[in-house]
C-alpha cells in the first residue's frame, strides 16, 4: 500500500477538503495517510507555513491549492511507480522500504540531537567559558587543587599570559604591560611588571613570558582567568549569540561570509597581526609600524565581534541541517504511527 503524507494544520478549511478528497479516493485507490500538524515543530511553520496543504505521495508533492483530479492522477502515477519497482526488484529501493519501516535506536539519537542541540551548544559553551572564571573563584576561596587543574587543563588552548588576561578578586581588573600606555599616575593602573614583579617582558624574553604565563594571581593582585581577554570575549560572545538565537525560535539568518570576513576576521586580524609584527621590531618596518601592546579593550572589543559573528555565520547553516533532519524524522513517524 502506498504511503502519503499530509502537512495540515487546525482551522485549515482547504486542508480538510484534502482529507475528505483523500477518504473519497481510497476505495480506488488504496494508501495509507499519514497527517502531520505543521505547528508541532518549527522547521514544518518555516517549510510548509504558506503552503498547506501539502500531499507527499512517493518522489511527488502536491501543494495547495490541490484538485481532487490531480490527487487522483498523482497517486496512480505513485502505485505505478511501486509496482514497477518491486517487479523489477530495485536494491535502493528495497532498503529504503526496509528503513522506512523502523524507527531505529540511531534514528532516535539522530531524532533527539536535531531537537536538542542547541541547548547542548550553550551548555557546552556555558561550561568551557565558565571554567576559567571558576579558577580564580577556587583559587581565592582557598581550594588550590581544583583550580590548578583547571589552568592546567586550559594551558594547551590558550597562552594565559597574566598581562593579557582579566583578574577576580584584586585592585584592578587587569595588569596591562607599560607599553599599552594604560598605566602610571595618570590612570592610577599599574603595570604588571609593577603588580607581579616578573620583569623584563619584552617580547623576546621568553623565560620572563614564561613566568608571566604560570603565573595566577595573589592576594592584593587577585587571581587570574585560565583564558585570556581575547578568548573569553570569543566564547563569551558565541554563548550570547546561542542564547539569542534560541530566543528568537532559531530564525535568525546566517550572517553573510563577507561581513563574517570583514567584522569578524578584520579587526581580530588586524589587532593581533599588527602587534605580533611590530613586536618583531625589524627595522625596515619599525617607522611605520613601532612596537606596539594591544589594550585590554582593544583584546576584548575584537574578540567579541570574531566570536559573535562566527557564531552568527556557523549557527544559522546548523540549524538548516538540523530543520531537515527533524523534518525527516517527523513524517517517518507519522508514517510509522500511521501503520500501527
Amino acid at each position: 500500500m502506498i504511503n502519503l503524507t499530509l502537512y495540515t494544520r487546525t482551522n485549515c478549511h482547504l486542508c480538510d477538503e484534502t482529507k475528505a478528497d483523500l477518504a473519497s479516493l481510497q476505495e480506488k485507490y488504496p494508501h495509507r495517510l499519514a497527517e502531520i500538524d505543521i505547528d508541532s515543530d518549527p522547521a514544518l511553520i518555516a517549510a510548509y507555513g504558506e503552503s498547506i496543504p501539502v500531499v507527499e505521495i512517493g518522489p511527488y508533492v502536491l501543494k495547495a491549492p490541490i484538485k481532487k483530479q490531480d490527487l487522483a492522477m498523482t497517486i496512480g502515477a505513485a502505485i505505478d511507480r511501486q509496482k514497477q519497482l518491486e517487479k523489477v526488484g530495485d536494491e535502493r529501493y528495497q532498503k529504503g522500504v526496509q528503513r522506512g519501516a523502523t524507527f531505529s535506536s540511531s534514528d532516535k539519537f539522530s531524532y533527539w540531537l536535531s531537537r536538542r542541540y542547541m541547548l547542548l551548544v550553550i551548555l557546552s559553551l556555558l561550561l568551557y567559558v565558565g571554567l576559567p572564571i571558576l579558577a580564580p573563584v577556587l583559587k581565592n576561596a582557598g581550594a588550590t587543587t581544583p583550580a590548578n587543574i583547571i589552568y592546567k587543563m586550559y594551558s594547551p588552548l590558550c597562552h594565559q599570559f597574566g598581562f593579557r588576561s582579566f583578574f577576580l578578586f584584586g585592585d584592578q581588573p587587569y595588569y596591562p604591560l607599560s607599553e599599552t600606555g594604560l598605566t602610571g599616575e595618570e590612570t592610577g593602573l599599574l603595570d604588571f611588571e609593577t603588580a607581579t614583579g616578573i620583569t623584563h617582558l619584552h617580547a623576546g624574553n621568553s623565560e620572563a613570558r614564561f613566568a608571566a604565563r604560570n603565573y595566577q594571581g595573589e592576594e592584593g593582585v587577585g587571581y587570574k582567568m585560565a583564558l585570556c581577554e581575547r578568548d573569553i570575549a570569543i566564547y563569551a560572545a558565541m554563548l550570547l549569540f546561542a542564547i539569542i538565537f534560541t530566543l528568537t525560535g532559531s530564525r535568525i539568518p546566517p550572517l553573510h561570509w563577507a561581513a563574517w570576513v570583514l567584522i569578524g576576521l578584520g579587526f581580530i586580524g588586524f589587532d593581533g597581526f599588527s602587534q605580533l609584527i611590530s613586536q618583531f621590531e625589524l627595522p625596515f618596518l619599525a617607522e611605520i609600524l613601532p612596537y606596539r601592546e594591544s589594550t585590554p579593550f582593544l583584546r576584548t572589543f575584537t574578540g567579541f565581534l570574531f566570536g559573535f559573528s562566527t557564531a552568527w555565520f556557523g549557527i544559522p547553516y546548523v540549524e538548516e541541517s538540523m530543520r531537515e533532519t527533524r523534518q525527516l524524522f517527523i513524517k517517518k513517524l507519522a508514517i510509522i504511527n500511521a501503520r500501527d
